[in-house]
C-alpha cells in the first residue's frame, strides 16, 4: 500500500458528513425542509448584504456555507467515548474544548470533535458535539447500577467499523474503496432504532430521573439527535419556521443580533415524538431528535469571553421567562456594553482576527513597517474576523432542555471533572482559545514575512 493510494482524512470527512445528512433527511423529513429554508434565507441575505458576500468570499467561507453541519450525540461509557475518538480520527476530527453541562443542570460533560487546521476547516468544517453521560451524578444507587448493567451489554460499533478503524491506524489512511466501506459501517453507530433495549418500566424510571439519561441508556446506539445547517440570519429562520410547519423553540440561545456577530447563536424546531417498541412488546413514545440551526460570528479572546459571560448571565437574569422577541430586546440592551464594531473589537483585543495583505500590500515594494497597525493604516494589511468554530455550554444545555424536557437538576450542578473526561477519552482535549490565538499569530507572522521578502527583492 502506497501513500498515494490513500484518501485524505478531509475527503473521508466530506463523504461521511454528506452521507449522514442524507440519512438524517430520510429519518427526519422535516430536516430536509429546514435545509431548504436555511438555503433560501442565506441566498436572500447575501443578495441584500454585498459586503457580507465579499467578506465571506475573501475568507473562503462562502464555498463551505452550504456543506456546513454540526451534529450531536451522547454516549454512556468511557469505552464508547474512546472508540469514538478513534473513529473520528479517521475523518481528521479531534477533540477540542471541554464543556461541563452539569453547571446548567444536565448530567453530561462534552467535547467537540472537529477539524483543526485552516485548510481542513475550509474544505469541510463538520463537527460532532459529543457528550458522555455522568453516571456518578444519578442520585439513585439502584438506577445507577441498572444503567451500568444495560450499557455494559451493548456494542455501538459494527465489527466492520472496528476493523476499518484499525486498518486506518496501521496503514495511516484508507483507500477510496475502504473509505466508502467505512462511511457505511460508521453510519450504523448513528442510525435511529425504534426498538428500545429495556422494558417500559425501566425506561420510565430513567426518564423520571432525567430524560437525557433515558435517551442515552435505553437504545442500541447514540442516534444522531440533530444536524445543524449554518444560517446567516437566524432571526429570519426562526420567524419563518412556523410557516414551514416547524415548531421553533421559544428563545434563540446565545448573544443577541448584532452588526458584527459573535460566537454562536442557536435555535431549533422542537423534538419529534416518535413511536418506540419496548422489550416485552410494550408500545410507547420517545422524544430525542430535532432540527437545529446555528449562526456563527467571530471568536472572542479570553478578555472578550469574560465580558460575554458576564453580559449573558445578566441578560438571562433580566429576560427570564420572556418570549423570544422580548428576550432579544433585553439581551440587545444588556449587550450594548460590548462594542458592535470589528475595529473596536480588534483594538480592544476582544476578538481574534486573521491578517492578510490587501491588493496594495501584495504589490508593495521596499521597506515595510513591522508594526501591524501602521501597515493597516497604510492600506497594506486588512484584518478579518476569525469565525468561531466551537460551542457554548449554556446554549447547548438550553437546546437539550428545550427538546428533552426535564429542566435543570440542581443536584448535578457544579460538578466539572475534566480529568475524568480526558481519562475516558484517552487523550487531553485541545484548548479552543489557544487554536484561535495561534491562527491569529500565524497570520500576522505570514504578513510580515511576505512583506519583508518583497522588500529584499
Amino acid at each position: 500500500m502506497t501513500q498515494s493510494n490513500l484518501l485524505s482524512t478531509n475527503d473521508v470527512r466530506d463523504r461521511f458528513s454528506k452521507a449522514m445528512s442524507a440519512m438524517y433527511q430520510t429519518e427526519v423529513p422535516q430536516y430536509g425542509t429546514l435545509l431548504e429554508l436555511v438555503e433560501s434565507v442565506n441566498q436572500e441575505t447575501l443578495s441584500q448584504q454585498p459586503e457580507l458576500h465579499r467578506r465571506l468570499e475573501a475568507q473562503g467561507e462562502l464555498a463551505r456555507l452550504s456543506v456546513e453541519r454540526h451534529g450531536a450525540i451522547r454516549v454512556g461509557t468511557a469505552a464508547e467515548l474512546s472508540m469514538l475518538r478513534r473513529l473520528f480520527a479517521v475523518m481528521g476530527m479531534y477533540p477540542v474544548g471541554y464543556y461541563d453541562l452539569s453547571e446548567a443542570g444536565v448530567p453530561v460533560h462534552s467535547t467537540a470533535f472537529r477539524p483543526i487546521d485552516d485548510d481542513a476547516l475550509a474544505i469541510n468544517p463538520f463537527r460532532i458535539f459529543t457528550s458522555l453521560l455522568r453516571l456518578e451524578l444519578i442520585e439513585s444507587d439502584e438506577l445507577r447500577q441498572r444503567s451500568e448493567e444495560i450499557l455494559a451489554k451493548r456494542d455501538i460499533f459494527t465489527s466492520g467499523a472496528r476493523e476499518l478503524i484499525e486498518r486506518h491506524e496501521s496503514q495511516c489512511g484508507l483507500t477510496s474503496e475502504e473509505a466508502d466501506q467505512f462511511v457505511t459501517e460508521a453510519l450504523e453507530t448513528f442510525r435511529w432504532h425504534q426498538d428500545a433495549t429495556v422494558d417500559l418500566d425501566t425506561y420510565q424510571a430513567l426518564q423520571d430521573e432525567h430524560r437525557l439519561i433515558a435517551d442515552v441508556v435505553c437504545f442500541r446506539g447514540p442516534h444522531i439527535n440533530h444536524l445543524t445547517p449554518r444560517t446567516l440570519d437566524i432571526d429570519e429562520v426562526q420567524r419563518r419556521m412556523p410557516d414551514m410547519g416547524m415548531n421553533p423553540k421559544a428563545v434563540i440561545e446565545g448573544p443577541p443580533r448584532r452588526e458584527c456577530p459573535i460566537l454562536l447563536r442557536q435555535t431549533s424546531f422542537k423534538a419529534l415524538e416518535e413511536s418506540i417498541r419496548f422489550a416485552g412488546d410494550a408500545q410507547g413514545t420517545h422524544t430525542a431528535r430535532f432540527g437545529e440551526i446555528e449562526q456563527r460570528g467571530v471568536a472572542l479572546t479570553p478578555k472578550g469571553r469574560a465580558l460575554y459571560d458576564q453580559l449573558l448571565n445578566e441578560g438571562r437574569r433580566q429576560a427570564a421567562g420572556l418570549a423570544n422577541e422580548a428576550h432579544q430586546v433585553v439581551m440587545d440592551k444588556v449587550f450594548a456594553a460590548l462594542p458592535d464594531n470589528d475595529e473596536a473589537m480588534r483594538r480592544e483585543e476582544l476578538a481574534y482576527f486573521h491578517y492578510h495583505l490587501t491588493e496594495k500590500g501584495q504589490a508593495a515594494k521596499g521597506a515595510a513597517s513591522a508594526d501591524i497597525e501602521v501597515l493597516i493604516a497604510q492600506g497594506l494589511v486588512e484584518a478579518q474576523p476569525i469565525t468561531y468554530e466551537d460551542f457554548l455550554p449554556v446554549s447547548a444545555a438550553g437546546i437539550f432542555q428545550s427538546n428533552l424536557g426535564g429542566g435543570q437538576n440542581e443536584a448535578y450542578a457544579g460538578n466539572a471533572n475534566r480529568g475524568a473526561f480526558e481519562a475516558a477519552l484517552g487523550v487531553q482535549v485541545t484548548d479552543e482559545l489557544s487554536l484561535y490565538a495561534e491562527r491569529e499569530d500565524a497570520s500576522k507572522a505570514k504578513v510580515l514575512a511576505t512583506l519583508n521578502d518583497e522588500a529584499l527583492v
